[in-house]
């Protein structure tokens, strides 16, 4: 299909009259993004879903876009002014309490794994669960729970194991001599420490 027929089938079949070819042609080459309700009638007028027009989607609009639900409905879901929502979306800043990020990742259908890395978060988490292993775990689970939508009861045994294994590899190198552990597998325990996490947080819910 030609730009030209894309259009037309925009406006014939969603009366957004201000399309022309030039805007179908200008959203090929990236040079502007459609609107969400731009890019449902894009793919009405392919005959195919926003989410295969996206792609792997990575930001939060993107994933909203893909779903296919509007900005409006996800700030009444999870009670956010539609305008403060709107600027959090354009800022890729995500600003909700725990409760609210819950709902977001529902209805986005997020993984906490997936939430974290979309929301810019998986840095400061990174940087969280460094310092749980490191020093006492206890203190750590209540700022995690804020960054990703995870309930504490769910936090609490991974980080707890984390801790565990970590000291554990940290006592062997004060006996380096005898177990020929110089501290290695103690920063590559930290170098994996988010993807750890993860795993024993899918461990506990199974």
């Amino acid at each position: 299909m030609a730009p030209g027929h894309v259009a037309y089938g925009i406006r014939a079949g969603f009366g957004l009259a201000h399309v022309t070819p030039d805007t179908v042609t200008a959203w090929e080459r990236g040079l502007v993004a459609p609107t969400g309700g731009e890019l449902t009638a894009l793919a009405g007028a392919l005959w195919c879903t926003p989410a295969e027009l996206l792609g792997a989607a990575r930001t939060l609009r993107e994933h909203r876009l893909a779903r296919g639900i509007a900005s409006e409905d996800i700030a009444r879901a999870v009670g956010i002014e539609h305008r403060a929502y709107l600027q959090m979306e354009e800022r890729d800043a995500w600003k909700g309490n725990e409760r609210q990020s819950a709902t977001l990742a529902r209805l986005l259908d997020l993984s906490p794994e997936a939430f974290s890395t979309v929301m810019g978060r998986d840095d400061r988490l990174t940087e969280l669960l460094t310092f749980a292993v490191t020093a006492r775990w206890q203190p750590y689970v209540k700022p995690i729970a804020k960054l990703v939508p995870l309930a504490h009861r769910h936090i609490e045994p991974a980080l707890e194991s984390l801790h565990e294994e970590y000291q554990g590899r940290m006592a062997a190198t004060l006996v380096w001599g005898d177990s020929g552990d110089t501290g290695e597998s103690g920063r590559a325990f930290l170098a994996e420490i988010r993807s750890l996490f993860w795993a024993r947080v899918g461990s506990n819910q199974a």
